[in-house]
């Protein structure tokens, strides 16, 4: 049946991207907000609060208001940490961690609608042969540079800042830095139409930095996306936050060792986070951190069985040589797909006055 409705792998996941984008963004409109508050509840992704239309929800929200408002207060009176206050943290993530481990990081692949929209901008750049900034899969220098940032933005804005906050130690308005600072707040609000999230707060400097930082962070995501495939991504607290359970996880990418791994690199290619292990280690370490479960090194891999996508014992797809020949019939490793028919008709210029 896959086969029939969707003859790759990558058709079938823009499929479920358009399906989540859809939910995540306009879902109380189909739903009504009753509805989509409960739907929330399943969907940890980058789906804004500050959405009123959505059907998603980011558990990054409830990680900070609950660290700023019930622990960090807690301890300034002094009180004793007791279930009482813990057992709401805990309530209100353990939803989310339940899915976490069903689905693990295929959230940040499939579900997340920040992630979908880099996709879009990224395959019009591909589509208009606009020029693609990568790190090169050989190279790590780059690579780790950039690694760690998402798990200090992780430490810092979910959790660190969000306590001091709760401690008096920095102003109330540092409660929820991530959220006021998130390119999706203004993203997949802005597909509802609102602008409100746009404008910048004045009331205080601490208010206005941040807002100023999301507005400059979204430009440059939009506008980097073009010629970086998922920029933001690369740093993205969320991602960070699900490599902390990835191994809990059934849903997994499995790689053996092949015999040209290492040597035609197709697979970190084809990786749109650029990740080198994948062509280079096998097992646990070929599965990195910075994995979003897209599938594509398995699309792209030319050997059989090599890489796979399994759920627990399952494999739900396989690289196989067959496979890998139609697909670059349509698109290559890196993204470039076939010119449109109009440009590939038009004759070529003459250079004639």
């Amino acid at each position: 049946m896959l086969k029939t409705l969707f003859p790759t792998l990558s058709r079938f996941r823009l499929f479920v991207q358009f399906v989540m984008l859809f939910l995540t963004v306009w879902g109380s409109v189909v739903f009504g907000h009753y509805s989509a508050e409960k739907i929330s509840s399943a969907l940890p992704a980058l789906s804004c609060a500050y959405d009123m239309q959505n059907g998603g929800y980011c558990v990054l929200v409830p990680t900070q208001h609950q660290i700023h408002h019930r622990i960090g207060m807690a301890m300034v009176a002094a009180q004793q940490l007791t279930f009482q206050m813990v057992l709401p943290l805990l309530m209100t993530i353990a939803s989310f961690f339940a899915f976490f481990f069903v689905f693990g990081k295929a959230f940040c692949g499939w579900v997340c609608p920040l992630g979908t929209l880099q996709e879009l901008i990224g395959k019009v750049g591909r589509r208009f042969n606009l020029p693609l900034r990568r790190f090169a899969p050989g190279n790590l220098g780059d690579v780790k540079r950039v690694r760690p940032v998402k798990w200090l933005l992780l430490l810092a804005l979910v959790f660190v800042l969000p306590l001091l906050a709760g401690l008096g130690t920095v102003p109330h308005s540092l409660g929820n830095p991530y959220c006021d600072i998130c390119p999706s707040r203004i993203a997949t609000t802005l597909l509802t139409g609102s602008t409100e999230q746009l404008a910048i707060r004045v009331n205080d400097t601490v208010s206005f930095s941040l807002g100023a930082i999301a507005n400059v962070l979204i430009g440059f995501i939009l506008v980097a996306a073009l010629a970086m495939r998922q920029p933001f991504c690369r740093i993205c607290p969320m991602l960070s936050f699900n490599a902390l359970f990835q191994r809990l996880s059934p849903l997994r990418l499995v790689k053996k060792t092949g015999e040209h791994c290492g040597k035609c690199r197709i697979c970190s290619d084809a990786c749109p986070m650029d990740i080198p292990e994948i062509s280079t280690e096998a097992g646990r370490k070929a599965y990195h951190e910075d994995c979003t479960l897209c599938g594509r090194c398995s699309e792209y891999c030319p050997q059989d069985g090599v890489i796979a996508l399994k759920w627990g014992p399952l494999t739900l797809f396989a690289s196989s040589r067959e496979y890998y020949k139609d697909k670059v019939k349509g698109e290559l490793p890196d993204g470039t797909v076939k010119p449109l028919k109009f440009a590939r008709n038009a004759a070529p210029a003459t250079g004639d006055a």
